[in-house]
């Protein structure tokens, strides 16, 4: 038995199958690459569903995550550290926004929006106490909490994890007029992703999230985009919401908030949201951790130069060039995305994503299908080009194979 079998064996004897992963083990991993125990070594064209958009081991960040190890990496909020103020100090600013909520992983986030709007919506709106409606779409994506799936359509997230959380109202992503028609007085918001990755990287038609901005500025409803995937770089602006000059009333983060090192997440707002919170209502052990701020500071450091945001410019451009090539052929049936992020829709006559993915990992590239037909590519943002090309050209191969 190989070193993988044996590491792959015992994962499955004692861990909950949550998860199907690809047959390899990780043993390293530098930049856009990773190396396995075998010392095999693959692209990473997934970097953790952007939770890597600065690469695996970025010396900025594991140098400020070591000084920080060093000096003190946990207080709970019972008592202030020297790092909180300036994490979230940069990160409204960044957001244009005035107050944060740190957590620690995305769910957690979003989990944090929903009592966030339910309480400005009674405190706030003034809406009866227990009818508050936040408007969802289909297909979305936000977590696996049992809150979350209450309003999820996807099946094998929330089968028999019932009875389900009430409050929430599932309109088609990407409709506008079914959403308007979906708001009435004891709506509180509306939780969208600016681009849903899970669901194949499905970009809203042009003046969609546009359009939500207005729907909810005039009917006095919050517009809390959930950032977490399609954020801080990934889209080529800081945020998607940007493409369409769009600011929301709550940004949810989190994935590369914290670099790929730790789990950061957090909800930024404005005052008069965020400020509906008293001591004890709501909070976490370990968000907004001395170490958790101290890689995030790094991250919003990388963030504010530009340099990341350009480069999935061009190099998204360049992707979708040659993702555009493939479609027609009969293997791929369409191509979505934007910046350095791509869902390929792969024609069952050639396979299901599952197995294109297996056969990418053969050649030395790392994707993951999701939905069956498609398969995502979102490489760190500081692939080459040259790397960015030889992983499409293996993908070329498996689809002439």
């Amino acid at each position: 038995m190989t070193s993988t079998e044996r590491g792959i064996a015992a994962a499955e004897a004692h861990s909950a199958h949550n998860y199907h992963p690809l047959p390899v083990v990780v043993a390293t991993a530098e930049g856009a690459w990773v190396t396995d125990v075998e010392g095999r070594r693959y692209l990473d064209m997934l970097a953790g569903y952007s939770a890597l958009n600065f690469g695996h081991g970025n010396r900025r960040l594991l140098d400020a995550a070591k000084a920080q190890l060093e000096r003190v990496t946990l207080t709970s909020r019972a008592f202030h550290h020297d790092r909180f103020a300036d994490f979230c100090t940069q990160l409204a600013a960044l957001c244009g926004m005035e107050l944060v909520l740190p957590m620690n992983t995305g769910a957690e986030a979003v989990e944090t929006a929903v009592k966030t709007a339910r309480k400005w919506g009674y405190k706030v709106k003034g809406v009866p106490d227990g009818r508050a409606k936040i408007i969802v779409a289909d297909n979305n994506f936000h977590g696996r909490t049992t809150t979350i799936i209450s309003f999820s359509t996807d099946p094998e997230a929330r089968a028999d994890f019932g009875p389900y959380t009430p409050g929430f109202e599932i309109v088609p992503y990407g409709d506008l007029a079914a959403l308007e028609a979906a708001v009435d007085a004891d709506t509180v918001a509306v939780l969208l992703e600016p681009i849903q990755g899970e669901a194949g990287v499905l970009v809203p038609p042009p003046g969609y999230l546009a359009g939500v901005r207005e729907v909810t500025r005039s009917r006095n409803v919050l517009f809390i985009a959930d950032e977490i995937q399609s954020g801080l770089g990934r889209t080529g602006r800081t945020f998607a919401c940007e493409h369409e000059d769009v600011v929301p009333d709550m940004y949810v983060l989190g994935k590369a908030l914290g670099g790929g090192v730790v789990p950061v997440s957090a909800v930024v707002s404005s005052r008069e949201v965020l400020g509906v919170y008293a001591p004890g209502e709501h909070g976490s052990t370990f968000g907004g951790n001395p170490l958790a701020c101290a890689v995030a500071l790094e991250v919003l450091a990388m963030l504010r130069t530009g340099e990341f945001q350009q480069q999935a410019v061009e190099l998204g451009e360049h992707l979708h060039s040659e993702l555009g090539l493939l479609v027609g052929g009969g293997a791929v049936d369409a191509v979505r995305g934007r910046g350095l992020w791509a869902g390929v829709d792969i024609n069952p006559s050639r396979g299901t994503g599952r197995e294109i993915s297996e056969q990418l990992m053969a050649r030395g590239v790392l994707a993951k299908d999701t939905h069956g037909a498609t398969i995502r590519l979102a490489p760190p943002l500081v692939i080459s080009k040259e790397d960015l090309d030889w992983g499409l050209d293996q993908l070329r191969g498996v689809l002439e194979g």
